[in-house]
């Protein structure tokens, strides 16, 4: 028999915390970038490489989408106010969408500049230092990506998972690029070709953030463990657990909105009621760290 995962309770996300992570994040990828930037930038205008060249400026769109996730933390660390209520959490969303849509330009570029130079047949000469720098690129960018990735799962932090994917679609690029560095004297149209293939991969990574952040943006259905947790706390009271229907939830970065419709017995008093979804919600705020609202709906003859 296949066993039921265990109810999960989300814990609470200190958003200083988050700052600070957010903020060592950007400011270790925009120091990074910027001088990868410039010794690939180098390296492409010398040998004439539009794949090392773009490749260059890809590393630099780091350190812009850098800047863009410090933004969207100091934003979204900032505490409830009268006209959002919510607090700010969805900055870090808004900016998940900005990094996609840059990189989206930048792979664009990429795309357009590889295909003129497949038709005008140039070429690039390649030379040692170049091998030496991307080699240096693919452990630093890979080294951030994963800090990223790993920092931004822990701390529930959708901007900085991105960041570290648009990290890793630098290094899988650069890998990309030394490939084409040390086959580009045999095959003319490498350089050309390497740059279409960067560009196609920068393409499906900006597929994976976007989806990621629009769809909480618009609205998510909660998943079958969240409402199994749920119905579990209304075991406690001894309800039903087909008690419960209309269960939506709204995220806010690290606040969570709960709103549901739960059954109660006609004949119940108001007060009664009340009762019980008072300390329904009490006890779902303490186990699930979302705030909840209950609307009740009498049920049975009238």
């Amino acid at each position: 028999m296949r066993k039921r995962k265990k109810p999960h309770t989300l814990k609470k996300k200190n958003p200083k915390d988050k700052s600070f992570y957010g903020y060592l994040e950007g400011i270790l990828s925009i120091c990074i970038n910027t001088i990868l930037f410039g010794l690939k930038y180098w390296v492409g205008i010398t040998t004439g490489s539009i794949a090392i060249v773009a490749d260059s400026w890809h590393t630099l769109s780091d350190s812009f989408t850098s800047i863009v996730v410090i933004v969207g933390f100091k934003i979204s660390s900032k505490t409830p106010d009268p006209k959002h209520p919510f607090g700010h959490g969805r900055a870090e969303l808004i900016a998940s969408v900005i990094i996609g849509t840059l990189l989206a330009m930048v792979g664009f570029n990429f795309f357009v500049e590889s295909i003129q130079r497949f038709r005008n047949h140039q070429s690039a000469i390649y030379n040692t230092i170049a091998i030496f720098i991307f080699t240096i690129s693919i452990i630093l960018k890979e080294a951030i990506a994963q800090y990223s990735i790993r920092i931004g799962k822990k701390i529930d932090s959708r901007s900085l998972v991105a960041d570290g994917w648009h990290h890793r679609s630098d290094s899988i690029a650069s890998v990309l690029i030394l490939i084409c560095i040390l086959i580009g004297k045999y095959i003319w149209w490498i350089d050309s070709m390497m740059g279409v293939a960067i560009s196609i991969l920068i393409f499906y990574v900006v597929f994976n953030i976007l989806k990621g952040s629009i769809s909480p943006l618009l609205g998510e259905e909660p998943d079958d463990e969240f409402k199994f947790t749920i119905k579990n706390l209304l075991a406690e009271f001894g309800l039903r657990k087909d008690n419960i229907h209309h269960i939506h939830i709204h995220k806010y970065g690290g606040h969570t909105e709960l709103t549901f419709h739960l059954r109660l017995p006609h004949q119940m008093n108001l007060k009664e009621a009340h009762s019980i979804a008072d300390n329904l919600e009490n006890r779902i705020r303490d186990r699930m760290n979302v705030e909840p609202t209950i609307h009740i709906d009498p049920y049975g003859k009238r």
